[in-house]
């Protein structure tokens, strides 16, 4: 069955390349849906079921940390498996993101087998 996929980035291009490597990585995905921001992403959420999210960190208005954080009030999101994509070397916005629910993370620039080595597994083990 596809996955329907939510894309979180404020560059439109960065989520083409993002929705091009889970191609390439082999993932079926539906129709992807995409968003410039994490306030942009929660009211997609508010109408529409996903399986899987990919989450920038750096971005105006609402950040991938602070989208997470509003996830778990958000009943379209409950259980979706969250992959935080991060330019940032720094250990501490990845650690962040994790501990604050997130499943896996993308370092940027990625290739298709990084997505799929960090994106596969996450999507095998919701439930």
């Amino acid at each position: 069955m596809p996955i329907r996929a939510l894309i979180i980035d404020d560059s439109s291009v960065m989520r083409k390349i993002v929705e091009r490597s889970l191609r390439q990585a082999g993932i079926d995905l539906a129709p992807v849906l995409e968003a410039g921001n994490g306030a942009e992403a929660l009211v997609v959420l508010q109408e529409n079921q996903v399986d899987l999210i990919l989450c920038d960190v750096n971005m105006p208005v609402m950040d991938g940390l602070e989208f997470i954080k509003q996830l778990p009030g958000v009943p379209n999101a409950k259980d979706v498996p969250v992959v935080m994509i991060t330019t940032e070397g720094s250990e501490s916005h990845v650690v962040q993101a994790l501990s604050s629910g997130a499943r896996g993370y993308i370092r940027k620039p990625f290739t298709p087998e990084q997505v799929r080595e960090h994106v596969v597994p996450v999507l095998a083990g919701k439930s």
